[in-house]
């Protein structure tokens, strides 16, 4: 799991070739910002029409923080980006846990024309045990790694609510994390996120777990009485 793969040639030339009516999201991850920009510089030359995400927040590069936790940084990439990008783009972001860096990231992105924002990524820097060996269960820095699954909903669905209630409303908010149901999925949507991604459960249930949480997540509608998710989005309700 995490960054290992085929790389960007072998991905590059898959969704220039692949054909189909659904949208295709390129999500790319260099493990330094020029590498980001040479594969954005690919990307912009390339006859790909699909969603690129720029993952700023990559929680297993050894010896490297995640991007999104330097602002300055984080500005200065995506000015440097958006002076030769062209196409649709938008960010995968790390969990926040301050509110300050909520109003921080925000002023940031909204500086820029993107298309979208991912929250969360894994949560940086966990460590689980194999019970039977008692070694850790991932060979990169000596076990630590990011947390995905059920675990990180709470902490996903903050950061939906907050980047939400801050960045432009021209920007689109992907709800990542703790999705295993239907009832994830509407949280998400409560909390403002436009789409939902699905991840740890992914890998563990295979396709097939699409049809289930869309049939979950239309009992749910039917059950409350909204007739679309636009009823929804963004309806969370606070105790005052």
């Amino acid at each position: 799991m995490g960054l290992p793969n085929e790389g960007f040639d072998y991905y590059m030339d898959y969704v220039t070739q692949k054909q189909t009516d659904k949208p295709i999201f390129f999500s790319v991850a260099g493990l330094s910002k020029q590498e980001n920009l040479d594969m954005l510089h690919k990307i912009e030359e390339s006859e790909f029409n699909g969603l690129v995400e720029l993952n700023l927040s990559c929680p297993n590069v050894p010896g490297k923080p995640q991007t999104a936790y330097d602002f300055e940084t984080t500005e200065e990439i995506l000015t440097e980006v958006f002076s030769f990008f062209t196409k649709l783009l938008g960010v995968k972001l790390p969990p926040y846990f301050d509110i300050v860096h909520f109003d921080n990231i925000a002023n940031i992105l909204n500086k820029f024309p993107l298309a979208f924002v991912n929250a969360i990524n894994s949560i940086g820097n966990g460590l689980v045990i194999d019970e039977e060996t008692d070694t850790v269960v991932i060979k990169p820095k000596g076990g630590f790694g990011g947390v995905g699954g059920p675990i990180v909903k709470a902490t996903a669905l903050a950061n939906v609510r907050a980047l939400r209630q801050r960045l432009n409303p021209s920007i689109k908010m992907v709800g990542t994390g703790g999705v295993t149901s239907g009832r994830d999925v509407y949280e998400h949507v409560l909390c403002g996120a436009d789409l939902v991604e699905v991840g740890s459960q992914l890998a563990i249930e295979g396709t097939s777990v699409f049809e289930r949480l869309e049939k979950e997540l239309a009992a749910i509608l039917t059950e409350k009485g909204f007739n679309s998710l636009d009823e929804v989005r963004g309806q969370l309700k606070i105790i005052e």
